[in-house]
């Protein structure tokens, strides 16, 4: 029986962006895209909320009147990222190709897509603390690691208080530099932690959930290849010349808005395919973060010197 390659096409979207999130060290992160509105492309709208202060109460007149402002502001995803792959019909036949098929997206995210995505957005939180004045270089040693994180942490919580989660991402190495630290005591514990549908435990500072990532993924600054000119074909992220490591970064929990979305997934069976006597899988993904005005100012990055 012939694939329909259509639907196919639509499941397979929704599984891997589910199996995106999943993997993503930074996939607690679209949580926070409750509220956002997407019907595909690179728009979303992002909604917005203030009210008025409090003013006195008049025991004639009564309540002063307030307003209440909620808007919708309008943000492009700035990676509009994509490849194409064929298999040939000789490698594959009709029924085996969902497996194959499934197993080459499978891969690909998780080789190449799921890294850079995790790579982009932490250099944009660090790139925004930066901006924003909350940054510190700082050259770690096992005897001031502790330290100096906790004096960052008091810095975020002297801004959002002691009651608001957040998370620190940091390479193991750096936790380790921090566990050594012969003030530890019981600093050091272990926590539930949620991402998506999954359940993991993670340890913590201060009862602060730590997610530990790849150092790869943790500069400050990538070049993004384009996967065409023979310099960049094999696409990806690398990082920049004048990129630094970055120790940690603290973020409220509730703070990033950070979409990945699977816009396309076309399959072209070999008797369609113009090109080659093959199968073809193009895959296109749209993805960003953003951290709204006024949020900006409640994350910290701690970087090398």
């Amino acid at each position: 029986m012939a694939i329909n390659t259509l639907e196919y096409s639509k499941i397979m979207m929704k599984k891997l962006d589910q199996h995106a999130v999943h993997n993503l060290t930074s996939g607690w992160m679209e949580a926070n895209a409750g509220q956002v509105i997407y019907n595909g492309g690179d728009e979303v709208k992002i909604p917005t909320m203030s009210t008025s202060g409090l003013g006195n109460y008049d025991r004639d007149k009564g309540f002063v009147q307030g307003s209440i402002s909620l808007k919708y502001d309008t943000y492009k995803m700035t990676q509009d990222r994509g490849r194409t792959f064929q298999i040939d019909a000789m490698d594959v036949n009709e029924s085996g190709f969902i497996a194959t098929s499934a197993n080459v997206i499978k891969v690909f995210q998780e080789e190449n897509v799921i890294p850079e995505i995790d790579s982009y957005r932490y250099a944009m939180i660090a790139d925004i603390a930066d901006k924003a004045g909350k940054k510190e270089s700082v050259n770690l040693t096992a005897d001031n690691a502790l330290s100096k994180i906790r004096e960052h942490i008091r810095a975020v919580q002297d801004i959002i208080g002691t009651d608001e989660t957040f998370i620190i991402t940091m390479p193991s190495n750096v936790l380790a530099l921090i566990e050594d630290s012969p003030k530890i005591g019981k600093s050091i514990n272990v926590a539930d932690f949620k991402q998506g549908s999954i359940n993991f435990k993670v340890k913590t500072i201060d009862d602060n959930p730590i997610r530990v990532v790849p150092s790869s993924r943790l500069k400050t600054k990538y070049d993004i290849l384009d996967g065409v000119t023979s310099t960049q074909e094999k696409g990806g992220l690398k990082p920049a010349a004048d990129a630094k490591n970055i120790n940690w970064l603290l973020t409220p929990q509730n703070v990033p808005i950070a979409i990945s979305k699977t816009d396309k997934l076309r399959v072209f069976s070999p008797d369609v395919n113009q090109k080659a006597d093959a199968w073809k899988i193009d895959y296109r993904k749209y993805h960003d973060l953003w951290i709204t005005r006024g949020k900006q100012e409640q994350i910290f990055s701690c970087v090398s010197v």
